[in-house]
């Protein structure tokens, strides 16, 4: 399986607007808050990138006694971080050997970055170690079992190759955790739209979508060479694009 450099995508990540327009306040977490006996919530932001989520839920959820905290792989994107949210502890780590004592945490939050580990069984044995007992685990990814016709895949058709690779299905999620004490939920959310190309092309110039950068150059510049063509023979050139987004809830029962 291969990863994304994220060393060399930190300069570019924030770039992409999507990223922070898609960003709204996490209804689980604060129905957590809400429902819990205990006085405070201690909860982690797994993989946490630049911080965009965390940033985010610090500013929407100042009301309640929350101690946040992120945990990322790379140096360069918890630089970011912690550039952007000063009242979150952050450390270097991987998901599957974390700094973080048993029953540490309330609530971990996982956003978009599952399918980058290498071990993933290794990370959820991690994150049942860390949780409390009657804690969540919170996996929000997408779900490409369901989304074949996604406009990356479109374009760049040895993408969906590579995911395959990376990604669970659904199933296998929900066994993995079964089996390892949590009760477990999964919802996912669908659509399918014509999207304008014109519309997407910078996010490829600007190669930030981690699966782009596991192609070889030659195969990426012909996806993004295709796209230009389509552009110049129609600048309101639509595709038909569809979209699957996997929310697992996972509670710590044993």
């Amino acid at each position: 399986m291969k990863t994304t450099d994220f060393s060399k995508v930190a300069e570019v990540y924030d770039k992409n607007p999507f990223r922070f327009e898609e960003v709204r306040v996490d209804s689980d977490l604060e129905d957590y808050i809400i429902n819990s006996s205990e006085s405070s919530c201690r909860m982690l932001d797994l993989a946490c990138g630049t911080g965009i989520y965390l940033h985010h839920q610090v500013t929407s959820l100042g009301e309640y006694n929350i101690e946040w905290n992120g945990l990322d792989a790379s140096k360069e994107m918890l630089d970011q971080a912690k550039a952007k949210v000063e009242k979150a502890a952050f450390a270097q780590g991987r998901a599957e050997n974390m700094p973080y004592e048993d029953g540490t945490f309330n609530f971990i939050t996982n956003h978009y970055a599952f399918h980058h580990f290498t071990e993933k069984e290794k990370a959820l044995d991690e994150i049942h170690r860390v949780l409390k007992i009657g804690g969540v685990y919170k996996l929000h990814n997408i779900d490409i079992y369901g989304m074949k016709n996604w406009w990356i895949y479109h374009y760049f058709p040895s993408a969906l190759l590579e995911d395959y690779k990376r990604f669970w299905t659904k199933e296998v999620i929900f066994r993995e955790l079964s089996q390892r004490g949590f009760d477990v939920r999964i919802d996912c959310n669908y659509q399918m739209e014509n999207i304008k190309i014109a519309d997407y092309i910078g996010h490829v110039e600007n190669r930030d979508i981690s699966v782009l950068t596991l192609l070889d150059d030659e195969e990426y510049n012909q996806g993004l060479y295709r796209m230009k063509q389509d552009l110049e023979e129609s600048p309101d050139k639509e595709v038909t694009n569809d979209f699957s987004e996997l929310i697992c809830i996972a509670k710590k029962e044993l």
